[in-house]
């Protein structure tokens, strides 16, 4: 009996689903990770793998629309937000924050008058990554030093994102969550995110667990912060990663900013020869030289939270991985050449280091 061609296609497709299931399910348990998320995309081609279970010690399973705390990966959020801004000539990247605002937290900061959009998306502005715990109660009110002359050397910095949060919210009269909602969430048909807790989410959400597995519940985030706050799903980010790759909702020459080094990430207090000469910062994302292109990329860090992607704009492929462990980073490298092939692809080698 001959098996028809399209048939043979499709089971032949299945057993590689499965045995790439298999393979990840390995990884999590080598790297002791509860659960995980993954989606792969080639051109139309989407993947989505949802393994282990919510919170260790039950038998409740990650599935696809299980939340995770998507951490940093909301920083790329805001960037297209300021690009769509841009595009509609409400925002310039080179004028001053400060004098689209106050922002009284920067007050006796001379050299912060000279921070601007494209300084703060390219991690430039010359701030700490928080000044405080931004979970804590006297963060928003505290004061807010730079650590560095603007423009002058990469440092990452979530103040740098809360700072340009503030100024969009500012210009547009309207809070992250309604400008997520209206430049990204409804366009793109993402049902499952948000920067700030939803009830609902109390039936979905995952647990972290941190580095000998022992589980906590979900942060409650009810003031929406770009640079972390983010909750969301493995398949709702892919979507919006996909529009990150293409430019899709922006001026072709504004998408263009997503993939053109805005600076080498050359990191502040360190010597130029330290400088890795494959990764540089786009305004709102990381980008690689790897060996199979131009890559864009960045991690995501909430602790008991673990999330990256990797997009390969010249090959119309991308690779987005959410963990409810601080673990996750373990696996993202075997991750990566699992599906993208054995190469070169810097950014978790320069993460390391």
């Amino acid at each position: 009996m001959r098996i028809p061609f399209l048939l043979l296609l499709t089971l032949l497709s299945q057993t590689a689903l499965a045995q790439r299931a298999a393979e990840l399910t390995t990884l999590l348990k080598r790297h002791g990770v509860p659960g995980m998320q993954v989606v792969y995309t080639k051109g139309k081609t989407v993947e989505a793998y949802n393994l282990g279970v919510r919170e260790a010690g039950t038998k409740q399973p990650v599935t696809a629309t299980t939340t995770f705390e998507a951490a940093s990966l909301g920083k790329e959020m805001l960037a297209y937000v300021a690009l769509r801004l841009l595009d509609r000539h409400l925002l310039d990247l080179d004028k001053p924050l400060l004098q689209y605002a106050a922002y009284p937290r920067l007050q006796g900061q001379p050299r912060a008058a000279r921070i601007t959009a494209r300084m703060a998306l390219a991690h430039t502005a010359g701030l700490p990554n928080w000044s405080e715990n931004p979970t804590g109660p006297g963060w928003q009110a505290s004061a807010l030093a730079l650590k560095y002359a603007p423009d002058s050397c990469w440092n990452y910095s979530g103040e740098g994102y809360t700072f340009l949060q503030k100024t969009l919210e500012h210009i547009t009269g309207k809070p992250l969550e309604t400008l997520a909602t209206e430049e990204i969430f409804k366009p793109l048909g993402l049902k499952n995110s948000s920067f700030k807790w939803r009830e609902s989410f109390a039936t979905t959400a995952s647990a972290g667990h941190d580095s000998v597995g022992k589980p906590a519940p979900i942060d409650h985030f009810t003031e929406p912060n770009a640079g972390f706050s983010l909750y969301s799903t493995a398949t709702d980010y892919s979507r919006f990663l996909q529009a990150l790759r293409t430019g899709e909702g922006l001026q072709p020459a504004t998408a263009l900013l997503l993939r053109t080094a805005a600076t080498p990430a050359n990191p502040c207090g360190q010597p130029a020869t330290a400088t890795d000469p494959y990764i540089d910062w786009a305004c709102g994302v990381g980008l690689a030289t790897t060996s199979r292109g131009l890559a864009q990329w960045q991690w995501g860090d909430n602790g008991n939270f673990k999330g990256f992607f990797m997009t390969l704009p010249g090959q119309q492929e991308s690779l987005l991985i959410f963990t409810n462990s601080a673990n996750g980073p373990k696996l993202v490298e075997e991750v990566l050449t699992l599906f993208f092939g054995a190469g070169e692809y810097r950014a978790t080698q320069w993460l390391r280091e």
